[in-house]
């Protein structure tokens, strides 16, 4: 029986990229085209729709990151797809939504604040880049961004618009202060200011359950009333740039003082015997 010795051929296997490693890249994907989508509705003059796209598209930019590093497929790919699509998400797309709803009525000087955010924006998603490569931050400082990340500087953009749906257009349309508020958002971008990220938050065990509580709000409030949910996340946010300064500068006094602790103290000299001597 020469074929019970006849010697079996392995099972040659496909060499390819796993489907853990292409999830992220999926999402990243979804988010540019929620991002690219805002700008078409901007034209048609569809503002909300706009507004809701850039929100999707942040959406999507959580997931992917999120995703990349519960499956552990991050890779330098990835990360260069997902810069470019927050450029175009959270750089390109509110400047010219906010250009069109506001900007362009006082002609070509309405574009240079447009220019000037979108400018910023590739500005810091460069830096970030280049941060991947040099990690050279202490452990706690991790849980910080330098500066305002993207979305966030795209969601202080286009604060006004949705200021504008919940209280209407009176005052929030007006080109000075859209021209403000993407100032601003563009410099806080590019600033060193140490800002919250959540990446790693660790939620204690004793606020598990109210923090399930706001997020039970939270998804409550977007069904029923989306615009004034965002507002005030975008309040909430504002008010949460000082703390985040004053945590850090707590966080590296405390390890300044460890890395360098005070020297103890000499002892002190005998006190001299006031007994005069015979």
């Amino acid at each position: 029986m020469p074929s019970l010795f006849r010697r079996r051929i392995p099972r040659q296997r496909f060499k390819g990229l796993s489907i853990n490693r292409m999830i992220p890249n999926m999402l990243t994907l979804f988010a540019l085209c929620a991002g690219m989508t805002a700008i078409p509705f901007a034209v048609q003059s569809r503002w909300e729709a706009a507004v809701a796209a850039i929100c999707i598209a942040a959406v999507f930019d959580w997931l992917d990151g999120y995703i990349a590093r519960l499956l552990k497929g991050s890779s330098r790919f990835g990360a260069e797809l997902d810069s470019l699509s927050d450029f175009l998400c959270f750089g390109a797309a509110p400047g010219i939504v906010v250009y069109l709803w506001s900007l362009q009525a006082i002609g070509a000087v309405g574009w240079l604040p447009a220019l000037l955010y979108a400018m910023c924006a590739a500005l810091r998603l460069a830096r970030f880049n280049v941060a991947i490569d040099e990690p050279t931050l202490p452990p706690w400082a991790f849980n910080f961004f330098s500066g305002v990340p993207s979305p966030g500087g795209a969601g202080l953009a286009i604060l006004p618009l949705i200021f504008s749906f919940v209280i209407g257009e009176t005052g929030f349309r007006h080109p000075l202060l859209t021209a403000t508020v993407l100032i601003v958002a563009a410099g806080l971008m590019v600033s060193r200011i140490p800002t919250y990220s959540l990446k790693k938050f660790k939620v204690r065990n004793v606020w598990v359950l109210p923090m399930m509580l706001l997020i039970g709000l939270f998804a409550a409030g977007i069904v029923v009333m989306p615009w004034l949910t965002l507002a005030l996340i975008g309040i909430t946010y504002l008010a949460s740039l000082p703390f985040g300064v004053l945590s850090y500068r707590r966080l590296e006094r405390m390890a300044t003082e460890l890395q360098n602790p005070p020297s103890p103290a000499p002892p002190d000299a005998p006190s001299p015997d006031p007994t005069p001597t015979p």
